[in-house]
């Protein structure tokens, strides 16, 4: 009796498998290949908040190559193309008529907030920018990775440029 149900399950499984093939093949449902509308070039920037570095010069350069990781999943090396290196701040109340004053923060004195913005060429779906399979959406989070750093952020920007021939 046993074998039945499991026969029965497995011969709805195959015909289940053969009508998706056909209604794909029919054009009946959409693959990820017919949603690409084109090839473009991105920027991105990838904000990296509240990062420690006991030295002032900041390990991400300009012009450098930084390896991404999207999700967890090694992506790629993409060429660095600008570089926001800034000391932690606080705001603080002052006693002038201007309201507040921001200042550098005197309780981290080594953490710094880095944005990294960064280059590559994508798949432009109506649902937005995809790179290495993922949608590139600002809040995704980011890995990068270079020769003395690894640092988590998520994305901050996300510019569209010209189209890739």
């Amino acid at each position: 009796m046993n074998k039945k149900i499991i026969d029965i399950i497995i011969v709805v499984g195959l015909i289940l498998v053969i009508g998706v093939g056909i209604i794909t093949a029919k054009g009946m449902r959409s693959t990820a290949s017919k949603q690409i509308e084109s090839k473009s070039k991105i920027e991105f920037e990838v904000f990296l908040r509240s990062v420690t570095i006991s030295t002032k010069d900041c390990p991400v350069k300009v012009g450098d190559k930084t390896f991404i990781s999207i999700r967890n999943v090694p992506y790629s090396d993409l060429d660095v193309i600008d570089v926001k290196y800034v000391p932690k701040k606080v705001t603080l109340p002052a006693k002038n008529a201007q309201g507040y004053v921001v200042v550098d923060d005197a309780g981290f004195l080594d953490t710094y907030d880095i944005i990294v913005k960064v280059k590559d060429e994508a798949f432009i779906t109506k649902d937005g920018a995809v790179v290495g399979g993922n949608k590139i959406k600002i809040g995704l989070p980011i890995t990068l990775e270079g020769k003395t750093y690894k640092f988590t952020g998520s994305v901050s920007n996300i510019e569209i440029k010209e189209e890739c021939k």
